[in-house]
């Protein structure tokens, strides 16, 4: 498999056959919090991709060059959530100086950025997949944009929800919980299409 095809496959895996909300149920909080209205859903997601990108590349070369030298590669996890720690805060930072209006409407969810299991996930399964520098930017990068992807989408169903007359037994979360299995269904029919198309 040539460069450019594993890093097509990297990509369509993580935005589809492996989308971190829908298919593996990774970070499924943030996910059913915010996706009530379209601007938060894209905040968060435009959040959520800066973040994974950068936690991807820093985290790479941390571990890579610093961890490994010193034989520390035990302490992955705990020095991944510090760097995830630090970026959201900057983040935090920026929107609060520049976009008060999206600072206030993410709330109490862009800290929670820095507990998002996803972005975890794809720091630590970068080192696992023994992926070089590139491909740990594009999978961070697609991941969020996987993440980003099911959150608009999931908005849609939940503004078409609002217009639904559920059952009294199923109104409210119920009802959003099913919609998101639903929804969560979809993605599995391209569960073989990455095998055919880069394969």
């Amino acid at each position: 498999m040539t460069g450019a095809t594993k890093l097509l496959l990297i990509a369509f895996s993580m935005i589809f056959t492996e989308n971190y909300v829908l298919v593996q149920f990774i970070a499924i909080c943030p996910f059913l919090g915010v996706s009530k209205k379209l601007d938060s859903s894209v905040g968060m997601s435009g959040a959520v991709i800066f973040v994974m990108t950068l936690a991807s590349a820093v985290t790479w070369l941390i571990y890579n060059f610093i961890m490994v030298p010193l034989h520390i590669e035990y302490l992955s996890t705990i020095i991944f959530i510090l760097v995830i720690a630090a970026l959201v805060q900057f983040v935090e930072i920026v929107l609060k100086k520049f976009l008060k209006s999206l600072y206030n409407s993410l709330g109490i969810y862009l800290p929670l950025i820095t507990t998002n299991c996803a972005v975890l996930a794809v720091t630590l399964l970068n080192i696992t997949n023994t992926y070089n520098f590139l491909e740990s930017v594009i999978d961070g990068l697609t991941a969020g944009v996987g993440f980003g992807l099911a959150m608009i989408l999931f908005c849609g169903v939940r503004k078409a929800l609002e217009r639904a007359k559920p059952p009294k037994c199923f109104s409210g979360l119920p009802i959003t919980l099913v919609a998101a299995a639903l929804t969560s269904m979809t993605f599995m029919g391209f569960t073989g299409i990455a095998d055919a198309l880069f394969k």
